[in-house]
């Protein structure tokens, strides 16, 4: 078992947590590929819409990797995102700020942002135990 963070905006995370997948990297199917069944998957979301809207700074999803493979999804006639079924968990959104001197993946409480920048970040058990912690999920 591994497990994960992604970046996704906190609209691309309710449509994800409501339809129980995750698309990582615009759709690309690399990010999702990585993941494995029973994986732990933790989602971050830097704002409320992609490039746009105000600044969320919070984990909002997390949730258990599934058994189906990734699978091509056809979302519009120009988008076909390569998707990866998650089981969520009940769970609260967490800030990041209060978090990041907890989290051994964060190297610069100055430059934190930079650990997200690759869009999908492999952390240790006791990283997403801090994160499951802070958003109210109790077993993993």
């Amino acid at each position: 078992m591994k497990y994960w963070i992604g970046v996704a905006s906190a609209d691309h995370v309710a449509a994800a947590v409501a339809g129980g997948f995750v698309q990582l990297g615009h759709g690309k199917a690399a990010p999702v590929r990585r993941l494995a069944p029973g994986d732990v998957l933790a989602l971050y979301s830097p704002r409320t819409q992609m490039r746009a809207g105000t600044a969320v700074q919070s984990f909002t999803a997390i949730g258990s990797v599934c058994d189906r493979e990734p699978y091509l999804f056809q979302q519009t006639a120009s988008l076909a995102p390569i998707r990866r079924d998650v089981a969520y968990f009940d769970a609260q959104a967490a800030r990041i700020e209060p978090l990041l001197d907890k989290l051994s993946f964060i190297r610069s409480r100055e430059h934190w942002g930079v650990a997200f920048r690759r869009g999908l970040v492999e952390v240790s058990e006791t990283d997403m135990g801090v994160i499951a912690e802070a958003m109210s999920v109790t077993a993993l």
